[in-house]
């Protein structure tokens, strides 16, 4: 009696969430025009698939790919061959960020979207793609509209325009900023999608889906309940970090380190 009365009053342990069989994803955090870093990490990536075998691999981009660092411009086209590889490559996604959609605005000529894209690291941007320094302190924000049309290919632009928003894969939703926490995951709004922060961060209960997220700059992969955040500013500490999701099993590749992948 008294051990049936222990078992009814037992709690059962919540499940990790999974990927579905067969499945393998990494989610890249916040690159902000760091080349080297990408270059890097996608060494790691490609040696982590070989050593844990065949399976049909996804390779997520969060977003926030441009700005801050030196090399947006390198990125992009690295990204680019990325998804145009060879079909015995992972499938390649990637998620507009905030800096994204901010850059395509100022291409557009949005006077609101390029006064921003010069304050928060476009600067670095428009000099990656050629421009002098002196030259892009000289303009006015009408003349850096018109040599942005000579500087930035079409081909660029185009492939912006075509990342997502939000990726379900099992039990994981991939976003670049967070989640609305009293929404519906289909019903979420595309400016909390890629600029959201504390409404989310300091929810604390459970969510739909578990939600991988970039965005907020952590010096460590940040876990709570719901949500795993990969933003680890990389542009300011050399440490861009991939995680690696397969069954139940998640672990972290990442640069500026010696030691093998961390597996939580």
């Amino acid at each position: 009696m008294i051990s049936k009365l222990f078992k009814s009053r037992s709690v059962a342990k919540p499940t990790q969430p999974q990927v579905p069989p067969g499945r393998r994803v990494y989610a890249v955090g916040d690159i902000h025009g760091r080349a080297d870093l990408l270059d890097e990490l996608i060494g790691l990536i490609e040696a982590d698939e070989r050593d844990r075998g065949a399976a049909e691999t996804t390779l997520i981009f969060l977003g926030d790919i441009v700005d801050r660092g030196p090399a947006s411009a390198a990125v992009i086209d690295r990204l680019r061959g990325l998804a145009h590889a060879r079909p015995d490559r992972p499938d390649v996604r990637f998620l507009l960020g905030n800096h994204e959609e901010i850059f395509l605005g100022a291409l557009d000529g949005e006077p609101k979207a390029l006064r921003l894209f010069c304050r928060i690291g476009g600067r670095e941007t428009v000099l990656s793609y050629g421009m002098e320094a002196a030259e892009y302190e000289r303009l006015d924000y009408e003349e850096l509209v018109q040599r942005l049309e000579t500087l930035v290919p079409d081909e660029h632009r185009e492939f912006l325009r075509k990342f997502e928003d939000m990726i379900v894969i099992g039990d994981y939703a991939f976003v670049h900023a967070g989640v609305r926490p009293d929404t519906p995951l289909d019903l979420q709004r595309t400016s909390d999608l890629r600029w959201i922060r504390d409404p989310f961060l300091d929810h604390r209960s459970t969510l739909e889906k578990t939600i991988v997220h970039g965005h907020t700059m952590t010096d460590e992969i940040e876990r709570r309940g719901h949500r795993i955040g990969i933003d680890t500013g990389a542009y300011a500490s050399g440490r861009l970090t991939a995680l690696g999701m397969e069954g139940a099993e998640t672990w972290a590749l990442q640069t500026g380190t010696t030691i093998g992948p961390k597996t939580n």
